[in-house]
């Protein structure tokens, strides 16, 4: 901690301890002590030092929110022998100043569509929830940079957590997004929250035939009042693709570190959130990302098979979905009282995630002999999430190929669940629904798995050195900047 400070001998104002409650608050305000006050807290042999915040008005009783030197909120539980002492108050500002906006000429137009995760946000103090920065003036005020970049219009759709981002909303959301293009934008970002990204990646990349522009989803691992925010960097390099990159597909822009030196361009179709909390959580799956943006916005595609920009006129969007799909993970000991239960609940199609090369027990041969009879299509995929299903080698894969079951090629369980969704709302016809699921449609499956897939882009950062020097030795891949 920094130096002791010494208290106020002045007399305090009265302070007001917002959003504290029980005893703690009693305590405070005996005390006149409040939000905003600086104050050094003794609790045994440790002391903190910083400004006190409001608390949320759904948190615990007890504990004092400070704000430090570092930057970092700490919370610490005060207890009848724990000293509170005052020694100046500073108000906290968390308005973004207001600033104007003009849009130009020469840069492209991006529409930033808000679905509930924040990519550049201000804190609500009442509550602790961070608020989006949504109006033009407070996105450019909190990330300056976009002015420089693009006329970059905000528009909220929805104000989701993502788990609570439903198959419904792919198909409001690709909408919406076409809309968009429909008016006249050259890219269009998608803020989302972070955890169900990936799914919604999916469904939209299966939604829009014959795109013809980059849609680029986006959000922040680490909320914007902590000093390690990647929010500010992910939108301005989401909102460089949007405007710049010859690129006509659905992405997710995510830091490929954990610096702030380079982001990842992943293919909407191949991407999973690896990680809980890391800001390099996000990572491409038996591939590698179509490409790297760096922190001065230069581009590095380091596949050769991207689609490029082409005629708007030719892009539509296709959102007919059956949402009643179901996605059962395999595990040890499972009973096949699973399956029949989907099945009784008028379940139209299920995505099993399955051991080794695509395995269940034998326990579930009833229940697939019962899904096969009711013409439920049920599609497989690997619960190593690298490599390829395989029913073919054991008698155990053939037996379930006997029983109706197809194989799910090397799909991600949220491409393949996505996918699944999109196929039933098109055709309930079982061989038909295999023969879409099984059918490439946007490199939700691969040829092969590269042979250095399963170890380049997982977190060793030599890897990545080794890769830009092969890319370039390798005159079929595109490099240049922006």
């Amino acid at each position: 901690m920094s130096k002791k400070k010494t208290p106020k001998e002045t007399t305090k104002q009265k302070r007001d301890p917002i959003g504290y409650k029980g005893e703690l608050r009693k305590r405070l305000e005996t005390e006149g002590i409040g939000v905003w006050s600086e104050v050094t807290v003794k609790k045994g042999d440790a002391v903190y030092e910083g400004v006190i915040l409001p608390r949320s008005d759904h948190t615990s009783e007890g504990y004092l929110v400070l704000k430090v030197d570092t930057g970092y909120n700490i919370g610490v539980k005060i207890t009848p022998d724990t000293t509170i002492e005052e020694y100046g108050y500073k108000e906290g500002k968390y308005k973004l100043p207001d600033i104007s906006v003009k849009f130009k000429d020469d840069l492209p137009n991006v529409t930033l569509l808000g679905t509930g995760g924040t990519v550049a946000s201000r804190l609500d103090y009442r509550t602790g929830a961070v608020l989006p920065a949504f109006t033009p003036e407070e996105l450019f005020s909190a990330v300056p940079e976009l002015i420089d970049i693009c006329n970059l219009t905000p528009k909220k759709i929805y104000s989701l957590l993502s788990e609570n981002f439903q198959p419904e909303y792919w198909a409001k959301t690709a909408e919406a997004v076409m809309k968009e293009f429909e008016s006249g934008a050259e890219g269009v970002i998608i803020g989302h929250g972070t955890d169900t990204m990936s799914f919604t990646g999916s469904a939209l990349s299966f939604m829009f035939q014959n795109q013809a522009a980059p849609i680029v989803i986006v959000g922040s691992q680490r909320s914007s009042d902590r000093p390690s925010s990647d929010g500010p960097l992910n939108i301005i390099n989401a909102s460089t693709i949007a405007g710049y990159v010859d690129l006509a597909e659905t992405v997710i822009c995510m830091h490929g570190g954990t610096s702030d030196s380079y982001n990842l361009i992943h293919r909407g179709t191949r991407v999973r959130k690896m990680h809980s909390s890391r800001r390099d959580a996000f990572r491409t799956i038996s591939d590698i990302p179509l490409g790297i943006i760096d922190a001065n916005q230069k581009v590095t595609f380091l596949k050769d098979d991207v689609k490029r920009r082409g005629d708007m006129a030719d892009m539509w969007v296709d959102t007919k979905i059956d949402p009643k799909v179901a996605m059962l993970y395999f595990y040890p000991g499972m009973d096949e009282d699973m399956l029949h239960s989907v099945i009784d609940n008028k379940y139209h199609g299920v995505v099993f995630i399955s051991t080794g090369l695509g395995h269940v027990n034998t326990d579930m041969y009833p229940a697939l002999e019962r899904a096969q009879e009711e013409e439920i299509p049920i599609c497989i995929v690997v619960e190593p999430l690298w490599g390829f299903t395989n029913l073919r080698v054991y008698e155990t894969g053939r037996d379930m190929l006997a029983r109706g079951i197809f194989e799910g090629a090397n799909m991600l369980p949220c491409a393949a669940y996505a996918k699944m969704i999109w196929t039933l709302g098109h055709t309930r016809d079982v061989k038909e629904v295999e023969k879409i699921m099984t059918t490439n449609i946007a490199g939700e499956i691969t040829d092969r798995e590269l042979n250095r897939a399963y170890m380049i882009m997982q977190g060793v950062e030599p890897g990545l050195d080794e890769m830009l020097k092969q890319v370039d030795k390798n005159p079929r891949e595109h490099r240049w900047g922006i």
